[in-house]
């Protein structure tokens, strides 16, 4: 399995064998698509905010841009999300935000994020528009209105205040829980 998949053993501290019989449970035909993503959160009755935000983990974690995520997909969106170093989630966090792939951040962009993932975890202890304006107050130096990636980067690293506001906000833990366990509903365990 090569030096790859070593390094991933120890990230999940399960062994690949376990993930691959899961991942093929719950998905017989060897990939996951959006639409059994959607199904697997139980997306019903969630705003266009929500359902777009996870249009875009997926289209994220969809490496290949094939339309579906495969085994290899999947287990580097776990490994990324369970144990991914500071700046490789602060790069997936960006790419998250960054929808039109300007290469920039607007607080539109953000706040929509924001707001969809409050919808999903319905968490709303901070209102999105004030999490974008502190986020902006402190990393947006040059008063442009938008964030490029390194600017995000550093940004984030060097106020330990946001990286834990974006650490907390960007927990997606109990999605993950849904997709390891598989959907309840189905009583799948």
């Amino acid at each position: 399995m090569g030096t790859n998949f070593s390094s991933l053993d120890d990230i999940l501290e399960e062994d690949m064998h376990y993930w691959y019989t899961k991942f093929m449970k719950e998905s017989p035909s060897g990939v996951i698509t959006l639409f059994e993503l959607k199904t697997m959160l139980d997306m019903t009755g969630m705003t266009e905010e929500a359902s777009s935000y996870v249009d875009q983990v997926f289209f994220t974690f969809d490496m290949d841009g094939d339309g579906y995520i495969d085994f290899v997909e999947y287990i580097a969106a776990i490994s990324l999300l369970l144990k991914g170093e500071i700046n490789q989630k602060l790069k997936w966090y960006f790419k998250l935000f960054d929808q039109d792939g300007n290469g920039k951040i607007d607080k539109e962009e953000l706040e929509t994020i924001f707001k969809a993932i409050q919808d999903i975890t319905r968490s709303y202890e901070i209102p999105p528009d004030e999490i974008v304006t502190l986020i902006y107050e402190k990393i947006d130096v040059r008063g442009e209105g938008e964030l490029t990636l390194e600017e995000f980067i550093s940004g984030a690293r060097e106020h330990p205040d946001i990286m834990d506001m974006l650490t907390k906000m960007m927990d997606l833990t109990n999605v993950l829980e849904i997709i390891v366990k598989g959907q309840q509903k189905k009583g799948i365990n």
